[in-house]
């Protein structure tokens, strides 16, 4: 079998990908929208501690959410905070792909040693076209080192980004179809790492954001406040089983 034969139709998607992306990047009749932190203390100080560390792209700093707490992170934080003193902490950077979050993001949030850490990031990888296996390999080494230094790991999966007006037409089916191969590439990385959870954004996106244009932010490409809340549903009860998680790796630390 020939295989760039294979290979070269998913290289040439890639690249008829990352120049349509630049092409809607670069629109000049939409608003650009500030990237923001969502980190913060919320919950009653007296309560037990727990510090809570978010990694990845736009997904995690919400530009355009209004008001931030309505940003799916400090949704996270915000239920924990029923139970605990929690302190969230962002090093997340807008645009950043997986290999961004290796450079920069990884080892900070490590530094922090926190309870939970909460990964974010693909969904530029399947828009600028990082090959699937590349991506692949550079999540795993990310999960690997959070799963070593950890005690509990959050993975958000990548939702049908074919929903996302601001793509041309034809591009929508080519960002859809990407966006599932990177969400399975998560899948597959996350089956190897026993104290790490999977969200499934995929249900959630489709068919919510396809058929109500409220859930994007005004510049017709980031999710806005409603899509957030939508996003942080799912969030919940991942955040629950992340911190069932921590508890059981605690414990067993103390035992043995």
């Amino acid at each position: 079998m020939n295989t760039w034969k294979i290979v070269r139709p998913s290289l040439a998607a890639g690249a008829f990908l990352a120049g349509q992306m630049a092409h809607a990047i670069k629109r000049e009749d939409l608003p650009t929208l500030e990237n923001q932190d969502p980190s913060g203390r919320f919950g009653d100080p007296d309560a037990p501690p727990l510090t809570i560390v978010f990694l990845g792209d736009s997904s995690v700093t919400a530009p355009g959410v209004e008001p931030l707490d309505y940003a799916w992170p400090r949704q996270i934080a915000l239920h924990l905070a029923r139970r605990f003193s929690v302190n969230a902490v962002s090093v997340a950077v807008g645009g950043s792909k997986a290999r961004d979050v290796l450079a920069t993001q990884l080892e900070q949030a490590i530094d922090l040693k926190p309870d939970i850490a909460y990964l974010s990031v693909g969904s530029n990888d399947a828009l600028r076209g990082t090959p699937v296996p590349r991506f692949e390999a550079e999540y795993d080494r990310i999960v690997a080192r959070l799963h070593a230094n950890v005690p509990s790991v959050g993975l958000s999966g990548v939702g049908d980004l074919g929903t996302i007006p601001r793509l041309p037409e034809l591009m929508r089916g080519v960002a859809r179809v990407r966006a599932r191969a990177i969400d399975h590439a998560i899948g597959r990385v996350r089956v190897n790492y026993p104290r790490a959870i999977k969200s499934n954004a995929w249900n959630v996106m489709h068919p919510a954001f396809e058929e109500h244009p409220e859930m994007f932010a005004s510049d017709l490409f980031h999710a806005s406040a409603e899509g957030h809340l939508l996003f942080a549903s799912v969030g919940r009860p991942v955040a629950d089983k992340l911190v069932e998680v921590w508890q059981a790796q605690i414990n067993s630390t103390h035992v043995t």
